[in-house]
């Protein structure tokens, strides 16, 4: 992999983690094109960019996630009898009381469940059977337009605040999206959406759900890096390639973060159904 393949992947990294058109499905037609068909090879790589879209992650929202923190803490703090300052007043999230960041932490850590349970358990199988099988991710893209159109067109009541039950559905979405072509963004928020949870709410709980999953994973290829040894792992990627891919996919996703929670207020996801229909048969073709 040289530089200008590096950035070019790096980009479509960025953009689709958080554009509900499934990274993985767009990396795979990638680097297919590239030539780069050896998924052990490109293990740093995957790291490198996955590391730089949780950090443009960290970066856009900053405000909610410092808040939902500072939250929690207090929360901890008042249940070890520590007085603390009452919570400034705070916008973002929109919380009632300070109580609500810590369901909020409640919320993401539910959700981490069903992908925590197919990520310890069934990844490799997933893996063995779909990594860079084309005609899966078309199948997949068609399944991620049919999601996100249907989700479009349906009315549900609209609630409050999204449940710990709510949040859970929204996880087992998250780890069904393991499969090469399912978006990850589009199923959790489409998911989302049909159970009825405000649009507001859903974007911003869809990428801060993300974060631990990412660094999760990213920590056990690391693991898997140092002991299959690093220059195995670059597969011939230069340093350079790789400063390049993380910076490439670090501002893309900076873009498409921020692009993607105004796009699920307005609610214009059906644009996305209809490009993933497009390039889901592309890929069923090739």
């Amino acid at each position: 992999m040289d530089w200008l393949q590096a950035l070019i992947l790096g980009i479509i990294q960025g953009l689709t983690e958080y554009l509900p058109v499934s990274s993985s499905g767009h990396l795979t037609i990638g680097q297919r094109l590239f030539g780069l068909t050896d998924p052990e090879a490109n293990m740093a790589f995957d790291v490198a960019v996955h590391v730089a879209t949780v950090l443009s992650t960290c970066v856009i929202l900053w405000k909610e996630i410092v808040w939902i923190f500072q939250d929690f803490f207090k929360w901890i703090g008042d249940l070890f009898g520590k007085r603390e300052q009452s919570t400034e007043s705070r916008k973002g999230l929109r919380l009632k009381d300070a109580n609500e960041g810590t369901k909020y932490v409640i919320n993401i850590l539910v959700s981490m469940i069903p992908v925590a349970i197919v990520g310890l358990f069934f990844e490799k199988q997933i893996k063995a059977a779909f990594d860079g099988n084309l005609l899966v991710v078309g199948i997949c893209l068609l399944v991620t337009a049919s999601l996100l159109a249907f989700s479009y067109w349906a009315k549900p009541r609209q609630r409050e605040n999204i449940s710990p039950f709510h949040a859970f559905i929204i996880g087992i979405a998250q780890a069904i999206a393991a499969l090469p072509g399912l978006s990850r963004s589009g199923s959790t928020i489409a998911t989302g959406l049909l159970l009825g949870n405000k649009k507001e709410e859903l974007a911003q709980f869809s990428f801060l759900m993300v974060i631990p999953p990412i660094l999760g994973k990213a920590l056990l290829d690391g693991i898997k890096i140092a002991h299959h040894g690093v220059s195995a792992a670059m597969g011939g990627l230069s340093s350079w390639a790789l400063l390049v891919g993380f910076l490439a996919a670090f501002v893309s996703g900076c873009v498409a973060c921020k692009w993607m929670v105004n796009l699920v207020k307005k609610g214009k996801l059906v644009w996305f159904a209809i490009y993933c229909a497009v390039i889901g048969i592309l890929a069923i073709v090739l």
